[in-house]
């Protein structure tokens, strides 16, 4: 088995706040970190998982697990929880790979499973709700440069998303997630959560004006508490 290795922010910039919320997670799982990330392609690697080689399931794992976790965590705001569903992740992976066509880029079937164990998660978890996101969007261009190298300040920029995010219903948060902060192409969005690309770039647009909204609308509650 494979285990895993206070006060509100004044940044008024909504994309300054998403910029600044990819701070790293902890350190990948202990039990994978002895293993030596093999620099081969990943379908050389489930080659030879299909060929016994365990070692090269764990380079997977290594090479997998941290982006994994932290997607998993953004989405539930549990790391604990995100822990558990990154293993279950493994475990499927592991024993689907004789049916995985290595024509395919499995980093994306990967993140396919622990998207879809997260989804379920969620719904098992909160209320069905009726928000919905039903506004013109913008231009949507957002960048990825860290504003702050101070950890206090990305701790609490990623405090301030993490509390956003959550208002976005959860098909959008997990394409703004996938996209925005964790840098996956729209083709590669679109393959983890089997939808046209077409409809991942307007889920995007919608997710980017309902979070632009949110942190507008919240910064603007700070001020007035501060007044």
């Amino acid at each position: 088995m494979w285990k895993s290795a206070e006060s509100h922010s004044q940044t008024e910039d909504p994309e300054t706040a998403i910029r600044g919320a990819g701070a790293p997670l902890p350190p990948a799982t202990e039990a994978a970190s002895h293993v030596r990330a093999d620099e081969r392609g990943d379908a050389w690697l489930v080659e030879q998982v299909r060929g016994g080689d365990d070692n090269a399931f764990a380079a997977l794992v290594v090479r997998y697990e941290r982006k994994l976790i932290r997607v998993l965590t953004r989405l539930v705001h549990d790391e604990e929880l995100a822990r558990d569903l990154a293993q279950e992740t493994f475990w499927k992976v592991y024993s689907r790979l004789d049916r995985f066509d290595t024509a395919r880029r499995f980093g994306p079937w990967l993140f396919r499973i622990g998207v879809n164990l997260c989804l379920d998660q969620l719904r098992r978890r909160e209320a069905p709700t009726a928000a919905s996101i039903d506004h013109p969007h913008g231009d949507g261009v957002w960048a990825f440069e860290l504003p702050d190298p101070d950890p206090r300040i990305q701790a609490e920029l990623a405090q301030e998303v993490q509390f956003i995010l959550e208002k976005i219903p959860v098909p959008y948060r997990t394409i703004l997630v996938l996209r925005d902060l964790e840098g996956f192409s729209s083709a590669e969005v679109a393959a983890i959560v089997g939808r046209r690309e077409a409809t991942v770039r307007w889920r995007l647009a919608k997710a980017r004006d309902a979070f632009r909204e949110h942190w507008e609308r919240r910064q603007e509650l700070t001020r007035r508490e501060t007044i």
